[in-house]
């Protein structure tokens, strides 16, 4: 009997985890946080809490695997080079990885990035997202944007740096929220 409430136990645990990992689809509301985070200026002394954020604009959040890495540094760049297009269609842009952001600091000063770089080094932010990858242990590329109300707007599970696709169904959708 015992192996059995054991084996229930694992199982909804299991369960739980999945559905906890469960990508977000557009209309739900966006799960809120708060982490620490870095910009090319300094390492911030508070958090920032996506709630915050929320109701002055669009919130894209773009889940990355790991600073100073080849897609990972294009994807950031690519974000910064256009940066201004952005800002005209009222969309705010934060980064996420699991990198301490001490690590954020150096890798947003060298490349000079004009958004923050929130550290969620547990991932916890990334798995209610469903934008961890457990068998590596590292954010998978996805992008989501959150509307005015605080509901996802956007999503992208499978963003790519490859070419300019992925970013340019990013800034079609920003075009179409204005």
């Amino acid at each position: 009997m015992k192996s059995f409430i054991v084996l229930a136990l694992l199982t909804l645990t299991a369960g739980a985890a999945r559905a906890q990992d469960a990508p977000l689809k557009v209309g739900d509301p966006a799960p809120d946080f708060a982490l620490r985070y870095a910009t090319k200026d300094s390492v911030a002394g508070d958090s920032l809490k996506l709630s915050s954020l929320t109701g002055k604009g669009n919130v894209v959040l773009a889940f990355y695997p790991a600073d100073w890495s080849g897609g990972c540094t294009k994807e950031v760049c690519t974000l910064r080079d256009n940066f201004t297009g952005l800002a005209a269609v009222k969309a705010e842009v934060v980064g996420l990885s699991g990198d301490y952001v001490f690590s954020h600091y150096e890798w947003a000063k060298f490349h000079s990035l004009p958004f923050r770089l929130a550290s969620d080094h547990d991932h916890a932010v990334a798995r209610r997202y469903g934008s961890f990858n457990p068998a590596n242990g590292y954010n998978k590329r996805t992008v989501f944007v959150v509307d005015r109300q605080g509901k996802i707007a956007y999503a992208d599970l499978a963003y790519s740096t490859r070419d300019a696709v992925s970013f340019d169904k990013l800034k079609a959708a920003l075009d179409g929220m204005k």
